[in-house]
Parts: C-alpha cells; structure tokens; sequence
C-alpha cells in the first residue's frame, strides 16, 4: 500500500505517539497521587482518558501541583 522506508516509518509512528505520553504518564501519577477529595482524584483520571491531549496537558499544568505522593 504505502512504499515509506523503514526510518520514516519509525520517525512517523514516534511523531504519532508523542501527543500520548502525557496522557499516560498523567494517568498514572493521578493514580499514585492523593488529592484533597477522591472526586477530584476521579476528575483528574477523567479528564486525561477523555480528553486526550487537552487532560493531560491541563493535568501537567495544573493537577500535578494538587497532588500529594501517596504515603
């Protein structure tokens, strides 16, 4: 179907999946975090599965300074 060489394939892939490493990692430290409520814990989980690019920004923004390492 499409005739890329290998090396554009894996620069086009890394180019696609870029945009999702925040997401995933704000899933994840949401997940280990604590918040002030469990609902906003929720939201913020929510938020970067729903809202792909937008959530995670908005959590690397905003959320990460509302959380707290769990004990």
């Amino acid at each position: 179907m499409f005739d890329l060489p290998t090396s554009q394939l894996v620069l086009i892939l890394g180019l696609l999946t870029l945009p999702i490493l925040p997401n995933l990692w704000a899933i994840w430290h949401s997940f280990h975090s604590e918040f002030a409520t469990p609902q906003e814990k929720m939201v913020w989980i929510a938020a970067s599965v729903f809202l792909p690019v937008l959530g995670g920004l908005a959590y690397l923004i905003w959320g990460r300074k509302r959380a707290r390492r769990e004990q």
